[in-house]
C-alpha cells in the first residue's frame, strides 16, 4: 500500500477471523514499527507478543474479574466536553452497527466483555516500557508513536488491529500469565489478526476532527 492509503484506509478492527497470524509477520511488523521516532533514541518499548494458551487464560481471568466486580483504573479523570461526546459518537456507531439498542443491556455488557476477551483476536500485543523511565514525560509519548506505527505497519500487511486498554485492565491477570516482568510498565494492549469482513462494526469508521478545528497556523501569509 501507499501511506496515504494505509493512514485513509486504516479502521479498529474488533471482529477477527479465528486464522493464527505467522510469527514472521509479527516479527516483520514490529521491525516497521520500531523505526518510529524516539526521544534521544531512547527506545524504552517492549513487546510481549501472547496468543494460544496463554492468550486464552488472559481472556478468562480478565472476564471472571469483571464479573466479580473488580476493577482497576487507568490514570485520569473520565472524559467530559467535546472529548466525551466524541467517545459517545463512536460508541453509537459501534452499537448501530451491531444492532444493539440503548435499553439492551445485556448486549452491551458482551460489547464491554468482548474487549476484555481483546476482541477475540488470535494475538495480543502488549507494550511495556522501562520502570526506570516512568517519571519521563517523553516515555508515554514514545510508546504512543511505536504503537501507532505498529497498527499502521500491519494494516500495510492486511492485518486489523485496535489499541484499546480494557484487556490490561486487569493488569495482575495480564502480568502472570505474559509473564511480565515487575520492571515493566504496561502500557496499552493491540488485539491482532485478520479481519472478518463479515463483522459489523469493522465497516464503521470514526469521525475526526477538521484541520481547522485542531490547528492554529502562525506567520504564514495567506
Amino acid at each position: 500500500m501507499q501511506f496515504d492509503d494505509v493512514l485513509l484506509g486504516r479502521r479498529s478492527i474488533r471482529g477477527y477471523k479465528s486464522d493464527p497470524v505467522p510469527k514472521a509477520l509479527i516479527k516483520e511488523i514490529l521491525q516497521l514499527a520500531m523505526r518510529s521516532p524516539s526521544s534521544m533514541n531512547t527506545q524504552p518499548w517492549n513487546f510481549t507478543v501472547v496468543s494460544g494458551e496463554p492468550l486464552d487464560r488472559i481472556r478468562a481471568g480478565n472476564t471472571e474479574r469483571n464479573m466479580a466486580g473488580v476493577r482497576e483504573f487507568r490514570i485520569g479523570q473520565a472524559f467530559a466536553g467535546d472529548h466525551r461526546n466524541r467517545q459517545v459518537g463512536v460508541a453509537k456507531q459501534l452499537f448501530s452497527a451491531m444492532g444493539i439498542e440503548r435499553e439492551d443491556k445485556e448486549g452491551r455488557q458482551d460489547w464491554v466483555l468482548r474487549g476484555f476477551r481483546q476482541f477475540d483476536a488470535p494475538v495480543c500485543v502488549i507494550i511495556t516500557y522501562d520502570r526506570v523511565l516512568a517519571d519521563s514525560d517523553d516515555t508515554p509519548f514514545d510508546c504512543g508513536a511505536v504503537t501507532t506505527a505498529l497498527v499502521n505497519a500491519a494494516w500495510s500487511r492486511g492485518l486489523g488491529a485496535v489499541i484499546n486498554s480494557q484487556g490490561i485492565m486487569q493488569s495482575p491477570v495480564v502480568r502472570e500469565h505474559a509473564r511480565i516482568a515487575d520492571d515493566q510498565v504496561i502500557m496499552k494492549a493491540v488485539a491482532l489478526g485478520w479481519p472478518d469482513d463479515s463483522f459489523p462494526a469493522n465497516a464503521v469508521v470514526s469521525e475526526r476532527k477538521s484541520v481547522e478545528e485542531a490547528t492554529i497556523f502562525l506567520g504564514f501569509d495567506d
